[in-house]
């Protein structure tokens, strides 16, 4: 018995066709129309090996149609090459979070939102922010070093800001990441 009502439906259909098929050769084989006596005997074979080839060849098209029907309801025909976009089959609205397991402790565990710029210093070349941790311990950081969420990707000593790229994981935002500003002054006090 088939698990699909589809292949019942195609079953029935070959049955029917090979019916039709086969009662076209006999209405042909019982045909009034002089011929020779011993000329009919070899066209009703004839006709009945036409019938059972047509009907292999229908049974056959109808076994794949159902073997095609049933690859594609277990999800076998079909792959899907992402290439760096969002799956579409999946929900805008669920929520998905990579889970990177326990966090580590000191900056490394800590967000981008839980630490706060105190100052930027210069060391020859390149310069070190110093941030206040949730812990309230001192941490200088360079262009680089990675916090839970984010990494610093920039340190601009004249204009008191650290950059970082914080990693995001939202299927609505066409790029997997967003840059967050960190400044040693408010937006008020730069007015004055």
């Amino acid at each position: 018995m088939s698990r699909h009502p589809l292949s019942n439906l195609l079953r029935a259909l070959a049955a029917t066709t090979a019916l039709a098929v086969a009662g076209s050769f006999v209405a042909l084989g019982d045909n009034p129309a002089p011929a020779a006596a011993g000329s009919s005997a070899p066209q009703a074979s004839q006709g009945q090996e036409a019938a059972k080839k047509q009907d292999e060849q229908n049974n056959k098209t109808i076994e794949k149609i159902i073997e095609e029907s049933e690859s594609v309801l277990a999800g076998r025909g079909f792959t899907y090459d992402p290439a760096g976009r969002r799956d579409p089959f999946r929900s805008l609205v669920e929520q998905t979070k990579a889970d990177k397991g326990p966090r580590p402790k000191g900056i490394a565990g800590m967000l981008i939102s839980e630490v706060d710029l105190v100052g930027i210093v210069q060391k020859g070349k390149e310069s070190l922010a110093f941030f206040n941790g949730s812990d309230n311990k001192g941490y200088f950081l360079r262009v680089g070093d990675q916090l839970y969420d984010g990494r610093i990707i920039q340190i601009n000593r004249q204009s008191g800001q650290v950059v970082f790229r914080q990693e995001i994981n939202d299927p609505r935002s066409i790029k997997p990441y967003r840059d967050i500003t960190k400044r040693l002054y408010s937006a008020e006090e730069e007015k004055l």
